[in-house]
């Protein structure tokens, strides 16, 4: 059975995506501080995961930390509009990376413009 995680090219292509995305969080003076580890390989694996599992591919992310719970796993943090606007930011940087054809393109960001806007937890 396809699934959009085989279609897109798999594990290398959502590291790359990930990759990018966490080269312009590692300058980003707002989202940076949400990141507390000094190492952000760390975060980037656990997205890496969690994006090939949410797509389709292997359930590591689940195996090794159990259920999402992105929201809760994020409440420590202040997650604003603008907050989202440069996280997003990022994330199309590392979409444009990876270069996928459009209808991938467009259903891999209509979904993390959903998650993204999701997360906010405070207009401050």
């Amino acid at each position: 059975m396809s699934t959009f995680y085989s279609e897109i090219g798999g594990l290398e292509t959502i590291r790359t995506i990930v990759e990018r995305f966490y080269e312009g969080v590692a300058s980003d003076e707002l989202l940076r501080p949400m990141y507390p580890e000094e190492d952000l390989g760390p975060a980037a694996e656990r997205l890496t995961l969690f994006l090939a599992q949410y797509w389709g591919g292997p359930t590591t992310y689940s195996d090794t930390r159990g259920h999402p719970r992105l929201r809760m796993r994020h409440a420590p943090y202040q997650v604003t509009p603008e907050a989202k606007e440069h996280w997003l930011a990022h994330f199309r940087a590392g979409l444009d990376a990876a270069g996928l054809p459009p209808d991938q393109d467009a259903q891999f960001w209509e979904y993390v413009t959903h998650a993204a806007q999701f997360m906010i937890n405070t207009l401050e």
